[in-house]
């Protein structure tokens, strides 16, 4: 059964960086596109940035462009999301989920695992 666990939230001042990553498990990680979604109580559930299962295709929210920056090592299962410059808008719970297919997406409906989220917190 597929599993992803995300890590690496907190609490940053405006201007700070944090780190996420997310540790898939259960299935053949480097064959499926990876995404990163935010979620605001009050606020649909956002698509913040997504890569492609080799790496090479990316993708990110226009909110975001230019500060994040999505990476994932296939031989460690892992993917990162590198946020740079963060903003008080950024606030929210960080999921990493994978493709429902071994396919390239940036549909929410085209992910079929999520992970149990990661806080970030982004005040002074």
């Amino acid at each position: 059964q597929a599993q992803l666990v995300e890590s690496g939230g907190g609490l940053v001042q405006p201007g700070g960086s944090l780190r996420l990553s997310c540790v898939g498990s259960g299935f053949n990680f480097p064959y499926y596109t990876i995404g990163w979604f935010r979620q605001v109580p009050g606020k649909e559930r956002e698509g913040v940035s997504f890569i492609s299962s080799t790496g090479y295709a990316t993708h990110y929210a226009d909110s975001v462009k230019d500060r994040f920056t999505i990476s994932k090592d296939n031989a460690k299962s892992t993917a990162y999301l590198q946020m740079d410059s963060l903003k008080p808008d950024d606030t929210g719970v960080y999921y990493c989920a994978k493709s429902r297919y071994m396919e390239w997406t940036i549909k929410s409906e085209g992910f079929a695992d999520w992970g149990q989220g990661t806080q970030v917190t982004v005040s002074t």
